[in-house]
């Protein structure tokens, strides 16, 4: 199965922050049912970045599940991703395939029905739908409510989409029951004391 078949078929991405014990937890995700693995650091460089993904992706590699990184197809293709996570303002998916070729997995951010139209019609291989509740991860972000992930349900988009910002247990049954496929997870996990069985649980709304 190609990177491009494994990501229609997932349902639970993991977008990681920084922490000490980082690999430790990515793979008692993965060994949860954790499907997708997003490196996201703002705040180091590429070169700090490196030895980390590198990392992740045979942690990911070893369970079973697609490692990617947030916002640099370069590191993507250093470390052997499987493919990146663009932003409304980073490179274009044209740039980024240039960058890793044609079957590298290239999902974009959507903050309306609008823009996901345009991803979906542009070629991205999947979406990040939201921001769906509040979130210190981006706590800046125009937060939309189950409202959006409804309207982008009726829209019958032909790429997977995941719904991202603030999921958690408490909340994940309602943004399923909106119609989100997929959901895009940080510290319902992480910060979980038993991330195996956070990422399960939350695996088991979806199925």
């Amino acid at each position: 199965m190609t990177a491009r078949d494994a990501i229609r078929e997932a349902r639970l991405l993991l977008v990681t922050d920084p922490r000490l014990d980082l690999p430790d937890r990515v793979a008692a995700a993965v060994r949860g049912g954790v499907d997708v693995v997003q490196l996201r650091d703002k705040r180091a460089t590429r070169e700090e970045l490196l030895p980390l993904a590198e990392e992740l992706r045979e942690v990911c590699a070893r369970g079973g599940s697609l490692f990617t990184v947030n916002d640099d197809p370069e590191l993507a293709r250093l470390s052997g991703a499987a493919g990146v996570h663009l932003g409304q303002e980073d490179l274009s998916l044209a740039e980024a395939r240039e960058t890793l070729g044609p079957d590298a997995v290239v999902g974009l951010s959507a903050g309306s029905v609008e823009e996901a139209r345009q991803a979906a019609a542009a070629g991205a291989d999947y979406l990040g739908i939201g921001t769906v509740f509040a979130t210190p991860t981006k706590s800046d972000a125009n937060v939309a409510g189950l409202a959006l992930v409804e309207a982008v349900a009726r829209q019958d988009l032909p790429v997977p989409w995941f719904a991202i910002g603030g999921i958690d247990l408490h909340n994940a049954p309602a943004v399923a029951a909106a119609g989100a496929p997929g959901f895009a997870v940080v510290r319902a996990v992480l910060d979980a004391d038993d991330p195996e069985e956070a990422a399960r649980r939350l695996r088991s709304v979806l199925s």
